[in-house]
């Protein structure tokens, strides 16, 4: 038996349809259950990110949390998995791409929510939080509950060694051969240098780094796919037009900007669905975990801070890779040596080569590896956070955080297809439990929600101060 093939037919039955469509459902029931109230009050998470101070109980600050949970989020695929998905399902792949991002605000927000109301302090006196706990915890049958929660874990750290590390890694060491010619061994010596300095000393690290690391890529990103969208602007109303016309074309049609491609309305939801979960997380029960760790007097407000992750995500940062994409005229390009469309990282490169020349390749690197190096970070403290749940020995964390950063290397200098597709199948293993905590604990996100939305949301909006520290909102 061919068990790389096995482990590839399982991967694509995982992330199939009926995932997507549970976890777009999910988004959706809880949009319609929350009376649209992630949407509406979008504006006002995205001011309270840079405006509350928050002196509750927790490890990091709101924003530091965010920025952890960002940092795992912002990763390859808004580079390598925008382009895939173009190119697979056409460029209407980006419109299902946005479509799946605002239902994941209220899958987001809800999970975060849980993650704090039903959070712990550990032995160290650091918070331990996430759907595992809230499985435990929240459920009324125990044993059910616990079994969930402990099948989350085990599948949360299966999915740190190879979606958090090693596929990073190695897209690192890709990056920087191809752009600067440097050795994937030397680049493996480095990265497992800084996860080392970085991680062995734990979420405040991790959450003072990636408070610096996420906001500096996502501005040195923004700033020059602008530069490309603005160059390139004459052909960005053809190009915008071309992306909503195959979003919703009934039949398979070939794309103007698009060249060869040809995609219909159901494949371009599939891949674009497919993508925008892959890259913001939305459901898979990951963000959470850094949402737990956060300084807040409410768990509605860390909700609120955290759903805006799929926001800058998905509906900023994969959309400047698309509309960069769009405008350049490269999409659609035949690889002469395989005769397949180019897609992938150098599909991105072309584009940006469009306008920066030669630097395009190493404005692309840059970034990728900034993206992968902060997604490495911000992983470590998801697994940690699920073997911690598991063994609750300090040695064994501390182990694993030496572990994983050492297993950088291995990613870095191999190629394995094997360990991609069973990190995969992980990661998408771990929105199963999750879905179902989410729906099953609805009434206490709904709570949560609505009682925020009185005591807080309300007043806040009209410039009233709200003290929630001493208040047992939680309980």
């Amino acid at each position: 038996m061919d068990v790389a093939k096995l482990m590839a037919d399982v991967n694509d039955f995982v992330w199939g349809p009926v995932m997507l469509f549970f976890l777009v459902g999910t988004g959706i029931f809880l949009t319609i259950r929350l009376k649209f109230l992630p949407w509406r009050n979008l504006p006002y998470a995205i001011k309270m990110i840079v405006t509350k101070k928050d002196k509750s109980a927790g490890d990091i600050s709101p924003f530091q949390s965010l920025m952890t949970a960002l940092s795992a989020t912002v990763g390859t695929g808004n580079i390598v998995g925008v382009s895939t998905a173009m190119v697979l399902g056409g460029p209407g792949a980006l419109v299902w791409m946005w479509i799946s991002a605002a239902f994941g605000l209220s899958t987001k927000y809800g999970e975060s929510v849980l993650a704090v109301k039903y959070r712990k302090t550990n032995s160290v006196g650091e918070m331990a939080g996430g759907p595992m706990y809230a499985m435990k915890y929240g459920f009324g049958n125990k044993m059910i509950g616990s079994v969930l929660a402990g099948l989350f874990a085990v599948f949360a750290v299966g999915a740190s060694f190879g979606i958090g590390n090693m596929t990073q890694a190695n897209s690192i060491a890709s990056a920087f051969h191809a752009s600067l010619g440097i050795d994937p061994m030397i680049v493996g010596i480095i990265l497992v240098a800084c996860c080392l300095a970085v991680l062995v000393r734990g979420i405040r690290s991790i959450g003072a780094v990636s408070s610096v690391v996420v906001p500096s890529m996502a501005a040195f990103y923004f700033v020059t796919a602008l530069i490309v969208i603005i160059v390139n602007a004459a052909a960005l109303p053809a190009g915008i037009a071309e992306i909503f016309r195959m979003a919703f074309a009934p039949d398979a049609v070939a794309g103007g900007i698009g060249g060869s491609i040809v995609a219909s309305m159901l494949t371009a939801m599939r891949w674009g669905v497919a993508r925008g979960v892959f890259s913001n997380e939305a459901g898979l029960g990951s963000a959470p975990i850094a949402a737990a760790a956060a300084k807040t007097d409410h768990a509605s407000r860390q909700g609120y801070v955290n759903m805006t992750g799929t926001f800058f995500d998905t509906m900023i940062i994969c959309a400047l890779t698309g509309l960069v994409i769009a405008s350049s005229g490269m999409l659609g390009t035949i690889d002469p040596a395989t005769g397949a469309p180019i897609s992938g990282a150098n599909l991105t490169i072309m584009a940006f080569s469009t306008v920066f020349g030669e630097a395009g390749k190493y404005i692309v690197s840059i970034a990728l590896a900034l993206f992968a190096f902060s997604t490495i970070l911000g992983w470590e403290y998801y697994g940690e956070k699920s073997l911690e749940y598991l063994i609750s020995s300090r040695k064994v964390i501390v182990g694993y955080r030496v572990f994983f950063s050492l297993i950088a290397f291995v990613g870095a200098t191999q190629t394995l297809d094997f360990v991609w597709n069973f990190s995969d199948t992980m990661n998408g293993l771990m929105a199963i439990p999750n879905l179902i905590c989410l729906l099953v604990l609805n009434k206490e996100i709904a709570h949560e929600c609505f009682e925020y939305e009185t005591l807080v949301v309300e007043k806040e909006k009209h410039g009233e101060e709200v003290d929630l520290t001493n208040m047992s909102l939680n309980a």
